[in-house]
């Protein structure tokens, strides 16, 4: 039977279970894929440590991945069996060899497109199209701020930020990690943990602070990069690898600052079937542009947790992915 990755409720590492799963027919309007490739993600971490709820019915865990297609159901246009074929976003599953999937969630891989490459950028590349495409559509010029640039989602978004004409300020946790940020094409690299961060971020970006920061460390930094934005600039909050976030007043973000806020999520976007097509295309020629992060780390299934444990330590850097 094939192998996948599941959790019963919230905890540690060793919430993280091997199980066995039937192999399902697919139902009308759903495909069956032999998977290769599934992306390993904060949000994975989210889920199972219980940040984020299990859907009901939901345990295996993972948001993308990419395989081929090995059964189809009845009234299905537009798929046949051995296409190639991404995916990102709910139902949950991705941590498995086979999973069936309605097809309206499927994208068919170009010919220059690797199922390894689709499978570790679905997540990592929506998310930087949703938040330089529709949040804050980036102007050639302007100034971006990305927090944790050597990490998967940090690498992607300097790419295309710098692919839109945007000038790039990135941030990193060490110095052994500066180098992946300027691969990925960061005009500047700062250390988020050092005490004068933001007045450098601030004095770079024209001296008056950057159109548009983006935060996935979370935890006492937001207060940070909130002083790093310019009047009328914004700031985007994605996650908190770092742990809550403490309560903010919104009354601080008003005049002499006015500044905006915002919280975004990759996942409820995917839900949306308009944004789904549109981002996901997208997605697709990034790639084809050349738009790719390396591959950081690679593990096989059964080690998914000890892909957990490297990523949540932030011994990993660009793509995680597993293998089946």
């Amino acid at each position: 039977m094939p192998l996948a990755i599941a959790v019963n409720g919230p905890g540690g590492l060793e919430a993280m279970e091997a199980v066995d799963l039937p192999v399902i027919d697919p139902g009308p309007g759903q495909a069956r894929i032999r998977q290769s490739v599934s992306g390993v993600n904060f949000v994975d971490i989210y889920v199972r440590t219980g940040l984020y709820p299990l859907p009901p019915g939901q345990t295996v865990l993972g948001f993308e991945g990419a395989g081929v297609v090995e059964a189809l159901g009845a009234d299905v246009d537009g798929l046949k069996v051995g296409d190639r074929v991404a995916y990102v976003g709910h139902p949950l599953g991705s941590y498995a060899e086979v999973r069936t999937l309605p097809v309206e969630r499927l994208v068919k891989l170009p010919d220059d497109v690797s199922e390894r490459v689709a499978g570790s950028h679905m997540l990592r590349g929506l998310t930087a199209h949703m938040l330089l495409q529709k949040v804050y559509p980036v102007k050639p010029g302007e100034w971006v701020l990305v927090h944790a640039a050597a990490g998967g989602v940090g690498q992607l978004v300097t790419r295309l930020a710098k692919h839109l004409g945007a000038n790039v300020i990135a941030t990193v946790g060490s110095e052994a990690k500066a180098g992946f940020a300027y691969e990925a094409g960061a005009d500047t690299v700062l250390l988020h943990t050092s005490d004068d961060w933001v007045e450098e971020a601030r004095h770079i970006a024209d001296r008056r602070g950057v159109h548009f920061a983006i935060d996935g460390i979370g935890g006492a930094m937001l207060s940070q990069t909130l002083a790093s934005v310019r009047p009328f600039g914004i700031a985007a909050s994605l996650g908190q690898a770092a742990g809550p976030i403490p309560p903010i007043d919104i009354v601080e973000l008003s005049a002499p600052r006015a500044i905006g806020l915002i919280r975004p999520s990759v996942l409820t976007y995917a839900k949306d079937p308009d944004l789904y097509r549109e981002g996901t295309k997208a997605v697709m020629e990034y790639l084809q542009a050349g738009l790719i992060n390396p591959i950081g780390a690679e593990y096989e299934l059964k080690d998914a947790a000890r892909a957990h444990a490297d990523l949540g330590a932030g011994r990993t850097t660009a793509n995680v992915i597993l293998t089946m």
